[in-house]
């Protein structure tokens, strides 16, 4: 049972560290836009691309998580995963292509709300890289 509570906070780790550089790269991407280095169609173009694989992630990390009964950091990404997908497909404008629209980042304050939205998510995955980190670290030492 220890070794497949460190097999899943390494993974955990190895994911959230991943999701951390992708909120990062985001969060770039679309200060990019907002400092007009990049267009809208090539901010939106490389963004969209990223949405299923950062559901994908958090699916993977709340099916690892469900599997050993951690139920206070399944709930927490469960919240996160069901903003998510909030987010992305059911508050979305039916007119807009996908939740990054590049006929609509500029209306209405849209670019700020989706940098404000990529900080949040960036200190989500930076808490949640270091409370596995001490879960995994912990985890080693009581393995032995």
């Amino acid at each position: 049972m220890i070794a497949i509570n460190v097999a899943l906070f390494g993974f955990a780790l190895l994911d959230t560290g991943a999701l951390l550089f992708l909120s990062i790269y985001i969060l770039i991407t679309l200060s990019d836009l907002d400092c007009d280095y990049l267009n809208p169609m090539q901010c939106c173009d490389k963004l969209s691309k990223w949405i299923i694989p950062e559901l994908i992630a958090h699916g993977t990390n709340i099916c690892l998580i469900l599997l050993t009964n951690r139920w206070f950091l399944l709930i927490i990404n469960f919240f996160m995963i069901s903003y998510l997908i909030y987010c992305f497909y059911i508050s979305k404008p039916k007119t807009s292509i996908s939740f990054y629209d590049p006929s609509e980042i500029h209306v209405r304050g849209n670019l700020k709300s989706h940098i404000k939205i990529s900080f949040i998510r960036m200190v989500f995955h930076l808490v949640h890289f270091f409370i596995y980190l001490y879960l995994f670290v912990v985890s080693l030492l009581t393995q032995s």
